[in-house]
């Protein structure tokens, strides 16, 4: 079983934020980050590609 690995962008009170995810289909496993940066963000998602 593969992760499956999402980034989406937040519109809050206090300006964009970026949300990554990655969960295990079929379980209820599931990690979320939340970052002010897009490019910090990028590299949490890229690092859980690997």
């Amino acid at each position: 079983m593969s992760w499956e690995v999402s980034i989406s962008e937040l519109k809050t009170e206090k300006g964009t934020r970026w949300k990554v995810t990655r969960r295990l289909p079929g379980l209820l496993v599931a990690e979320t980050k939340i970052f002010s940066s897009k490019e910090e963000a990028q590299r949490q998602y890229e690092g859980w590609l690997q």
